[in-house]
């Protein structure tokens, strides 16, 4: 029995509340969860938090937005209601994929084409045409209408107006009231008086389209696929969890760690390697003899770890990301780097959304001459068609922890295994509620 303890539980998921709450020796507090006609969020919590340490249990999976809010608003409520401490346990963070926004060299990220563009429309990895080298021609991406020394003559002959500005309106008006009395006394001489107001208008628009002429600037148009200005949201979430009141944050496995650094506030991000060892150790038999595969490069720090770990061999699949259309990013050529003829391959991921990394990954090792193929993911979201794409692949089993209800997907897939994240979370608040360090808990010797 923890005193002073209180865990509110959010809807995202309650079986890990309830697990969490066991592991304590505490019940869940008592709170009203509910949704307005309109679709506003309504939180009410029963019982006092005055001067209590309050820990609110909130995963980012399933209606991510309705959640978010949801945790939002009771950490206000919690705030208000004289808590002593708010802590927010994340299991899955939300928008943590977020954070990594694809940018080029030059700092501009990369975007999506509009679809009212057409088909024909493609997208483009750079922001500005490249140097050229010494042994290659002078990049074309100015345009075909005399290329850089065009625009050089357009904006020398703008400067030039601009910097001449009033001596160049003084000979204007000087020209306009020469031509008129010129055109004037043309017409007292040579036309009729009913062509007088036809020949001084014709002579003002002349003047107008000299002064617009000069006036103009250049015609610029971007390259396709460029876009000045992305939105964030890893900031603006961690501001949110700031400005709401959350003094603490614990979460697990954040997909870039860099995620921290957007926090004013003290963040533990515990790991999912343990859980994952220790399944290869007692559930993969002759597990010396099988090799970890990292399915990107991004995982390769992940997988090391847990292989140099276990004294296990080490592959790497990379992905070439030659496509020039970020839609075709998910059809990149993929090829493997190390052995794995004949021996069991253990893919080992952080995340896995539309399950498209680790379906491809698995077909590629097969093909290698893998004799079975295990996924393990910390955080199986397995949104839209994942669990049919899992169920059609190579995959001979995917272990995923239960970060997210896997209540549905496991009635679905029969490869999918379900690791118990409760008890680490419990110890975690534990730990926190009383002071103690919880380094033992990224400890695995």
């Amino acid at each position: 029995m923890v005193r002073g303890l209180v865990v509110l539980g959010g809807s995202s998921h309650p079986k890990l509340t309830q697990t969490i709450c066991d592991h304590l020796g505490i019940p869940p507090a008592k709170i009203t969860l509910s949704k307005f006609a309109v679709g506003e969020t309504r939180v009410e919590i029963i019982e006092s938090v005055r001067e209590k340490d309050v820990f609110i249990v909130q995963s980012g999976a399933g209606k991510v937005n309705d959640h978010l809010m949801e945790l939002l608003i009771t950490i206000s409520a919690c705030k208000t209601a004289s808590a002593k401490r708010v802590t927010a346990v994340l299991p899955l963070f939300p928008y943590s994929k977020q954070s990594d926004i694809p940018y080029n060299k030059v700092g501009a990220p990369l975007s999506r084409i509009p679809k009212d563009l057409g088909k024909q429309a493609s997208y483009t990895f750079d922001s500005r045409p490249q140097t050229p080298n010494p042994d290659q021609q002078e990049s074309t991406g100015l345009g075909s209408k005399g290329g850089s020394e065009g625009l050089h003559k357009q904006l020398n002959g703008l400067s030039l107006g601009r910097h001449n500005g009033n001596s160049s309106h003084h000979d204007l008006r000087k020209r306009e009231r020469r031509m008129t009395v010129e055109s004037t006394q043309s017409e007292r001489s040579d036309c009729p008086e009913d062509d007088k107001n036809s020949s001084s208008s014709l002579a003002v628009n002349r003047v107008e389209n000299a002064t617009a002429h000069v006036a103009q600037p250049p015609h610029f148009e971007p390259q396709r696929g460029y876009k000045q200005w992305v939105a964030q949201a890893g900031t603006l979430v961690a501001d949110l969890l700031t400005c709401a009141g959350a003094d603490h944050v614990i979460t697990m496995d954040l997909h870039d760690p860099q995620y921290q650094g957007f926090f004013d506030i003290p963040v533990d991000n515990l790991y999912g390697r343990h859980m994952l060892r220790k399944y290869i150790q007692h559930q993969i038999p002759h597990y010396q003899q099988a090799v970890i595969v990292s399915p990107d490069a991004g995982g390769a720090k992940r997988a090391t770890a847990i292989a140099d770990a276990l004294g296990m061999p080490f592959a790497l699949i990379h992905k070439e990301r030659r496509p020039t259309q970020i839609s075709d990013r998910q059809n990149a050529t993929m090829m493997l780097v190390g052995d794995i003829t004949d021996r069991v391959a253990i893919l080992v991921d952080d995340l896995a959304d539309t399950s498209n990394t680790i379906t491809r990954a698995a077909k590629l090792l097969k093909k290698e001459g893998a004799t079975k193929v295990y996924a393990l993911v910390t955080h199986g979201v397995l949104s839209g068609d994942a669990i049919d794409r899992i169920n059609h692949s190579a995959l001979d089993k995917v272990v995923v922890t239960n970060s997210v209800d896997q209540d549905e997907h496991c009635s679905r897939c029969p490869k999918l295994e379900v690791l118990e994240i409760g008890n680490v979370f419990a110890e975690a608040i534990r730990r926190v509620h009383h002071g103690e360090s919880i380094s033992v808990l990224f400890q695995y010797d």
